[in-house]
């Protein structure tokens, strides 16, 4: 709201700082919710504390979503779509249906709100092209 610095007042610069810090506890409070993309940080342990890592959290999707061992993801949600998906689903309810992976389809589109950086972009790119070289 804020166009030069000329224009700007202490209660604009506190309405922005505010906005911000309310998005970040809003990420924060639905990030506890997921089980395995809670957090970015490992701090390590007592006894080894300098191995206290960061992970970011496109890099945890993507490891996730190219995993060789292919678990279902417990964060990422398939969303059915079709009408073969559509019958897939309504027989889950009766039998064992295993749901489709996103590691199966040969492209992969990744949406990031706000955008990304071109380190992020690196290593999405790495890691598909070491787990997953036929995938887009």
């Amino acid at each position: 709201g804020c166009d030069s610095s000329l224009n700007l007042t202490s209660q604009k610069a506190t309405d922005a700082v505010d906005s911000i810090f309310r998005s970040l506890r809003d990420i924060a409070r639905v990030r506890m919710h997921m089980k395995q993309f809670n957090s970015i940080y490992n701090p390590g342990s007592n006894t080894h504390q300098a191995s206290a890592s960061y992970k970011p959290l496109l890099k945890q999707v993507v490891e996730e979503i190219c995993n060789p061992d292919r678990p279902d993801p417990v964060d990422i949600e398939h969303i059915s779509s079709g009408l073969t998906d559509l019958l897939k689903s309504g027989f889950s309810m009766f039998m064992k249906v295993n749901r489709p992976h996103p590691g199966d389809h040969p492209l992969l589109i990744i949406f990031m709100v706000g955008g990304v950086s071109v380190s992020e972009v690196k290593i999405v790119k790495d890691l598909v092209a070491t787990h997953k070289p036929g995938t887009q």
